[in-house]
């Protein structure tokens, strides 16, 4: 019969492996928060096409400009699913005189 060897991992093999997974966290979590905002940044400005569409389809279908953003956006006709809200808490702009929400940097 054959005698099964039981082999572990010596301490050096562990700290190797531990330290490759240190340097991959290094590299990877900067890059997670990053890709984050990015995420966020084009999610604003999608929300910001968006409103500006439906202000546009307001305007198509009443033959007038709202008169505040509230307008259209209090109308489930236009916003079913609710208000869209800047992902970092700023509120949309409306103006009156181009009739645009304008897009605001992060």
């Amino acid at each position: 019969m054959h005698r099964m060897s039981i082999r572990g991992f010596t301490l050096v093999e562990l700290l190797v492996v531990v330290l490759i997974l240190g340097v991959l966290a290094f590299i990877a979590v900067p890059r997670l928060g990053q890709s984050s905002t990015t995420a966020k940044i084009n999610a604003c400005k999608t929300n910001v096409a968006l409103l500006n569409s439906q202000i546009e389809l307001y305007y198509a279908s009443t033959a007038s400009w709202p008169a505040a953003l509230t307008t259209i956006t209090g109308d489930v006709n236009y916003f079913p699913d609710g208000t869209p809200q800047c992902p970092f808490g700023t509120a949309y702009s409306y103006s009156t005189s181009s009739h645009r929400v304008a897009g605001h940097s992060h």
